[in-house]
């Protein structure tokens, strides 16, 4: 009797044990990722709206949660503003939420200034990094963990009479955001915002060390291979917004562990030679591309070698130069064979999967023109009738 009530004894310290290196096991790599999942969609529409900033390139991207809740991403060039600030009339949009900027160029933050001061937001996110040939601040050794993004310090303040420059539009953005009394916060990669309902944002990129010049010679430009990266998420639903990242931040991502694989894919760079490449897009695997372009842009963009690409993956592909403002609407579950509808302003007068000529290479190391450089195409002459 004692020696079965001793091995009754063993058999439950080996359960015991066995209990409780299941759960040590289920804690450390099950745990993480079940929590990292997004909650249930709602049932509510979501909405994306990919707007047309054309005829020069530029991205402004308005997202509406299905609680109401807004993201604006970047806002196109200057003069643009109408654009962006006709889209939240339309759309009945009293506020933004969050105002990303994506990175320092003037086609995605030429329009920030006037946005900001025509409508209310509450939240300022960008990736602390100054115009290109201008110093950037450092972070700030104080609080925070060793690779994370901290606070940046002040700016210098500017003489009151500023000299117009190109990076006017720079400076603009940064008074505006400190006039209109919203949170600012440094882009920090895993941060993940919750819009309600089930829509939440998660910040991929970038990460830290900075991009340099040194290390684009492959092509492309650190502004925005430093660019911020977004994930979205609403039920099923899945979209990847990765403002103008090069295949140098691809690589980067690929090599973190990160949930890529998306349903809809904003294309990176407006299309550049330089981004969306076969191992990033063999990662993310999107049945749908969207390019924001411009018919004016002088960089070839989007360019035939993505566009190749992108049709070898089977994606279904859409373009603001060539169908105007995408909207994208979806519960966040299927209904049907359908999870989300898709719909342009216009319908395409020209093939979808036919690039532009470049005029000029948009890579640091071609000497990459970042202000500007825009403009209607040259005119082609035509033979005159003898």
């Amino acid at each position: 009797m004692g020696r079965a009530k001793k091995g009754c004894g063993c058999a439950a310290a080996v359960l015991l044990v066995v209990v409780a290196v299941a759960g040590l096991v289920g804690w450390k790599f099950f745990w993480p990722r079940w929590k990292a999942q997004p909650p249930a969609a709602s049932g509510g529409e979501l909405q994306v709206h990919v707007l047309d900033v054309g005829p020069i390139n530029g991205d402004a991207i308005l997202i509406i949660s299905p609680t109401g809740k807004t993201v604006l991403i970047d806002a196109g060039d200057a003069g643009k503003d109408k654009v962006v600030l006709d889209a939240l009339k339309r759309y009945k949009i009293g506020q933004l939420d969050y105002f990303i900027g994506t990175h320092p160029h003037p086609d995605h933050l030429g329009a920030a200034a006037a946005v900001i001061k025509a409508v209310k937001v509450l939240n300022v996110i960008d990736n602390g990094l100054e115009p290109a040939g201008r110093p950037s601040p450092t972070p700030t050794p104080a609080a925070g963990k060793a690779g994370k993004n901290t606070p940046a310090p002040k700016a210098p303040a500017r003489s009151a009479k500023k000299l117009k420059g190109p990076t006017q539009f720079f400076d603009d953005y940064q008074d505006a955001v400190k006039l209109s009394g919203a949170h600012y916060e440094i882009a920090e990669v895993g941060k993940k915002y919750d819009l309600g309902g089930g829509a939440r944002l998660t910040i991929l990129g970038p990460s830290q060390p900075w991009f340099t010049k040194e290390q684009m010679k492959a092509g492309g430009n650190e502004p925005n291979a430093n660019s911020v990266v977004a994930r979205l998420d609403y039920g099923e639903f899945s979209m990847l917004l990765p403002g103008d990242a090069e295949e140098q931040t691809e690589q980067r991502m690929l090599s973190k562990d990160l949930e890529l694989s998306a349903k809809v894919l904003k294309v990176a760079h407006h299309g550049s030679k330089y981004a969306t490449s076969d191992a990033f897009l063999r990662r993310v695997q999107p049945e749908v591309a969207i390019i924001s372009d411009g018919e004016w842009n002088h960089y070839g963009q989007p360019a035939q070698p993505v566009l190749d690409r992108l049709k070898a993956a089977n994606t279904k592909l859409y373009r603001t130069d060539l169908q105007g403002e995408i909207s994208i609407t979806t519960t966040g579950k299927l209904k049907g064979d359908k999870l989300y509808e898709i719909k342009t302003a216009k319908e395409a007068k020209s093939d979808l999967w036919t690039g532009r000529p470049p005029q000029k290479d948009d890579s640091s190391r071609a000497g990459f023109i970042a202000y500007g450089d825009f403009g209607p195409p040259p005119k082609t002459k035509t033979a005159k009738p003898k």
